[in-house]
């Protein structure tokens, strides 16, 4: 049978001049902000729905105001699945309307994500159609994972490698990547932000800690817990978790607008962030890769807000 072809693309690596000519840094990005969908949650959700196609289904029913959801929604209306999404009251109209305009039904419910997700599981139930997650399934760590099996063949095995952390999807996925590519020496930066650091607070108990509260404008990293799974392939890595506020967060989605004319989420500028932060105590020569997971929860209305709150 012929394999149904891959709804995301194979991105590129740039090296960042800006960064080499100002400190002496050696950072590369993984341009995932070049996906179609404009962010690296596509990989996983094609990985998923390709799964489902295969077993007979078409629809499903998903939980997310964001990237999960929009990534969804692209891969389904490729593939002819039709698609209803649950998001919170608190998504933005401008999420909403992208959403709609890959033709998904969307139903607002909940006061958050939590609430909003649970009422979808139960939907997935009573409809009998199956529930796809935004973070938390094998199959999206799996489809995450063909990151680093791109960036094998793209670059050396760096000394770093940095990756904003939300749910814990894409850290899980970046750890598949590096476990079967061999690239086992490589340390892992986790990235967050101040408001929403469930990883660093849980990695430093080794056990997962729910944050009773998210507070940051890096939404997409609002979960109030990371996946089990992120801790078990932690243990097999050398870890360090870096944790920035908000206003660190933008001013790198800013400095990365300047050199690339691409605009990503604040989330995305947590890991973005991390080298022009740590400037003085990475080491010469040291070589490393920031996962640019793209986003578009950020238009530019809402960058011009924010430059105007966080100006340096």
């Amino acid at each position: 049978m012929m394999e149904q072809k891959k709804n995301y693309i194979k991105t590129p690596v740039f090296k960042s001049h800006e960064l080499s000519k100002q400190f002496g840094l050696n950072v590369n990005y993984k341009m995932e902000c070049f996906q179609p969908s404009g962010s690296f949650k596509i990989r996983g959700m094609d990985t998923i729905l390709k799964e489902l196609h295969s077993q007979g289904h078409r629809k499903v029913i998903a939980s997310s105001g964001g990237n999960a959801g929009y990534s969804l929604a692209y891969v389904a209306k490729q593939m002819g699945i039709t698609l209803k999404i649950v998001v919170p009251e608190t998504t933005s109209e401008y999420m909403i309307s992208k959403i709609k305009l890959l033709d998904s039904e969307i139903e607002i419910y909940g006061k958050n994500w939590n609430e909003s997700n649970d009422y979808a599981i139960q939907n997935s139930k009573i409809l009998n159609v199956p529930y796809v997650p935004p973070f938390d399934h094998p199959l999206l760590w799996k489809g995450h994972a063909s990151i680093i099996d791109e960036c094998a063949l793209q670059m050396n095995e760096p000394d770093k490698i940095v990756v904003a952390v939300g749910g814990g999807g894409l850290l899980c996925g970046i750890f598949e990547g590096l476990l079967r590519n061999d690239w086992l020496k490589v340390k892992v930066v986790t990235a967050e932000t101040e408001g929403a650091a469930s990883f660093a607070k849980s990695h430093e108990a080794r056990q997962i800690i729910e944050l009773e509260t998210i507070k940051t404008i890096a939404t997409s990293l609002a979960a109030k817990k990371v996946v089990a799974k992120t801790l078990d392939y932690a243990s097999k890595f050398e870890i360090e978790t870096y944790v920035m506020n908000d206003k660190t967060a933008f001013n790198a989605c800013k400095d990365f607008f300047n050199e690339y004319h691409t605009l990503v989420e604040p989330a995305c500028g947590a890991a973005i962030s991390y080298a022009k932060s740590k400037k003085n105590t990475i080491k010469p020569n040291e070589n490393i890769l920031v996962i640019v997971c793209g986003g578009v929860n950020m238009g530019m209305d809402k960058f011009l807000e924010y430059k105007d709150k966080y100006q340096h």
